[in-house]
């Protein structure tokens, strides 16, 4: 049962991640959630972000920002990132994954998510069938509902750990 909110990867960091590898094997589109996964919750875009985006432009990928949050913080984000995005996007209902897929002009097989929340980020881009990437939230500091949820992310991700221990894998990449 609590499989459905397992990432298929859990990395520290979205700057940790091997992009180029992922490339490599035939992704070409990223959707990223913004708040605790790129930046701190609410900040701008801040010069790591922007030259992660501008290097994975180089390499080729099509991106797109998904957030539940409002136009004017995500389009806040992506005035220096610019690149797609949907605000309002009702994670993790897969509506927005699939318009997200859409507008990349992406499918299941070459799309991937990274995100830092089970229940919204990863359980929404399993149930629309995108590889899912959890990272660590970048801030403690957090909405008193998202620290709710945190408790309940701690039971879910000791039964990953188990599993990802009795399958020799290793539980938190980089």
């Amino acid at each position: 049962m609590l499989e459905r909110f397992y990432p298929d990867l859990y990395i520290s960091s979205a700057y940790k991640i091997d992009f180029q590898s992922y490339y490599d094997a035939g992704y070409r589109g990223i959707i990223f959630d913004i708040d605790n996964t790129l930046v701190c919750h609410g900040a701008p875009a801040d010069e790591r972000s922007i030259r992660l985006f501008s290097s994975l432009k180089e390499m080729g990928f099509q991106m797109l920002l998904l957030s539940n949050n409002k136009e004017p913080r995500v389009k806040m984000f992506n005035d220096a990132v610019k690149v797609q995005y949907i605000y309002k996007a009702g994670k993790p209902a897969k509506k927005g994954y699939l318009a997200a897929m859409e507008k990349l002009g992406t499918d299941t097989d070459n799309t991937m998510f990274v995100g830092d929340q089970l229940f919204t980020d990863v359980w929404g881009a399993r149930n629309a069938g995108i590889f899912s990437l959890l990272v660590q939230p970048i801030d403690k500091k957090e909405e008193i509902q998202i620290i709710l949820k945190r408790y309940l992310e701690r039971i879910v991700l000791f039964f990953y750990k188990r599993k990802c221990m009795k399958e020799g894998k290793k539980y938190l990449a980089g």
